[in-house]
């Protein structure tokens, strides 16, 4: 039986799997994201994406709102974000 991967799309709604944690680590005084025996330290704009993951927000609502923070090309942030989530989610951190 072969798995089926998940594809980024704009209405998908990405979220953290229940074994996955976004914590702040005061030791380490970051943001870290938690799985088992794995440990992520996501730059400032990854830590912007993941934020925004909560199953309710689509990858188009992300990108919007990120591009408003930025001030920056929706199209451009686009592709980015959904390279990151695509990369995470075929690692097993986000779910779509």
């Amino acid at each position: 039986m072969t798995a089926t991967r998940a594809i980024v799309e704009d209405g998908s709604l990405p979220r953290l799997p229940r074994h996955v944690k976004l914590r702040f680590d005061p030791a380490r005084d970051r943001w870290i994201v938690l799985a088992p025996e794995r440990v992520l330290m996501p730059d400032e704009i990854a830590l912007e994406i993941l934020k925004r993951c909560d199953g309710k927000t689509s990858v188009s609502a992300i990108t919007q709102g990120l591009a408003e923070a930025y001030e920056a090309s929706a199209e451009e942030i686009g592709e980015d974000v959904a390279e990151m989530l695509q990369d995470l989610a075929d690692k097993g951190f986000v779910q779509l």
